[in-house]
């Protein structure tokens, strides 16, 4: 018996039990690609491209400004030249990020050293948007990231090439944390944790910084994470340690593990292959999976994060004959849960963007609840303020159970115009969902107030024609007795 138990164990560490070794990646077919898009050239190492169960939004080529389109997920097929677009920067736009709490608020930062937010219709853009809800100024070089705090509403953070991370309440305009002196250089990408209490930064001075915004100091750093010169990348994990990508200094491209506790040697570090792209990392805090998507690269490769030795584990990669311009990255609830769906990309092309989906395969049509725990859903935990003050919430789960619907209660007209029309502190989430007539109210006395100063503007506006036409026929009369 002896004997069987170690050959058992034996085979246990030759194949290592996972239930996402078999996880598959498919493209869809061309009928349900975006067609004819004019992906961004900007030269700059973002995304391109992000999602969320409403939208799929793509940075895209733009003369005279910066534009990126805003596509209804049913909108595939051949986009038109002429459809409209988000166009109100006037330098090209580097990143864009989707609020967690709001399917239909976006932020964008430019090379027009602004942050804006935009407010997208319910069903869609029909006409070009020039105008932000909000335009963020406090960079004084090109704005390169965007990131939205992950559990408290209305909370943005941006970074520029200025080495400057700012932390905006976007409810107000206001900037209320200015990180300025912690970078000696470009920042490459910044993470916030699962509840939003820290932010991991990467930079060009080969530093990962794991900060505390509103203490304003740094908590953890690594010199040399990855010694190559080439850019790095550090975001958070749900159990609180860094994964990092980088380059070593043969230019082979490493990733590696950190404890924040303690960063003087990293819980794992890989090398992987010898090519020059970026590698993008997209993790899912539910599965504990990491997709790494090299830009420039035809291939999607995946990972799983344990706590059992090597930590990092790879589990198979995707392949397709393409580079990818950017990658798109689904959030849990906009996935199909009757296919075993775990994650869907949206890879950019030069002229299209593919939806590529990876699924678990599964002969039971049951809801597979091992593959779907509870997700973090649009409910924000916290208000601006709150957190500003101190507070920390995780984020509030949802069920995928029976697919994500989203919830009655929220009212996203109502939401949304207290989120972004300047509104005062007292319009808190929990007067917004248990009194909708509030709310409705509050919009009413608005539309009231707005009409007033219509009516008061015609008035002036006819009073000043009406003066104008008695000036007009007098000087017509002292004309014409000129020439008489």
């Amino acid at each position: 018996m002896k004997v069987l138990a170690t050959t058992a164990d034996t085979m246990r560490r030759v194949v290592r039990q996972s239930k996402f070794r078999h996880v598959f990646g498919q493209a869809v077919k061309n009928d349900q690609c975006y067609d004819d898009i004019r992906v961004s050239r900007v030269t700059w190492d973002s995304s391109f491209c992000v999602v969320n169960p409403k939208f799929v939004a793509i940075i895209i080529e733009a003369s005279g400004g910066g534009a990126f389109l805003v596509l209804p997920l049913h909108k595939t097929g051949r986009i038109d030249k002429s459809y409209p677009t988000v166009c109100g920067h006037t330098g090209p736009v580097l990143d864009i990020d989707w609020s967690p709490h709001n399917d239909q608020v976006i932020a964008s930062g430019s090379e027009d050293c602004t942050v804006m937010v935009w407010q997208i219709p319910e069903n869609g853009l029909t006409l070009s948007l020039t105008e932000p809800v909000v335009v963020l100024e406090g960079h004084s070089k090109r704005v390169g990231i965007v990131a939205w705090h992950p559990t408290a509403r209305n909370v943005l953070l941006s970074a520029g090439c200025d080495n400057i991370v700012i932390i905006w309440n976007v409810g107000t305009g206001e900037a209320l944390i200015n990180l300025d002196d912690m970078h000696l250089d470009m920042i490459y990408n910044v993470s916030w944790n699962r509840n939003g209490s820290l932010i991991c930064t990467a930079s060009k001075d080969k530093k990962v910084r794991v900060i505390d915004p509103r203490k304003q100091e740094i908590v953890a750093e690594k010199e040399r994470a990855h010694e190559g010169a080439r850019p790095m990348r550090a975001i958070f994990l749900s159990d609180g340690n860094v994964f990092t990508t980088g380059f070593s200094r043969m230019s082979e491209r490493q990733l590696a593990l950190w404890n924040p506790k303690n960063m003087e040697e990293p819980i794992a570090l890989h090398e992987m292959d010898t090519s020059n792209g970026v590698l993008l990392p997209f993790y899912d805090p539910d599965t504990n999976i990491i997709y790494l998507c090299g830009k420039g690269d035809s291939s999607i490769r995946y990972f799983e994060i344990t706590d059992e030795s090597p930590y990092v584990h790879y589990l198979n990669t995707f392949s397709s004959k393409e580079p990818q311009r950017g990658m798109g990255f689904m959030p849990k609830r906009g996935l199909d849960v009757n296919k075993c769906e775990i994650a869907r990309f949206f890879k950019l092309h030069e002229r299209k963007c593919e939806p590529i989906i990876m699924t678990v395969p599964r002969k039971s049509d049951l809801f597979q609840d091992d593959l779907y725990p509870d997700t973090a859903g649009p409910e924000a935990a916290l208000e601006a303020e709150e957190w500003f003050e101190g507070k920390n919430a995780d984020p509030i789960l949802i069920s995928l159970k029976h697919g994500y619907i989203p919830g009655k209660n929220r009212d996203l007209k109502v939401v949304k115009k207290n989120i972004l029309d300047n509104k005062p502190a007292a319009n808190k989430k929990s007067d917004l969902i248990n009194t909708p007539k509030k709310a409705a109210d509050s919009s009413n006395i608005q539309n009231e107030a707005k009409l007033d100063e219509i009516l008061k503007e015609l008035k002036s506006i006819k009073d000043t024609i009406s003066n104008q036409d008695e000036r007009i026929s007098k000087l017509e009369q002292q004309m014409a007795k000129m020439t008489v």
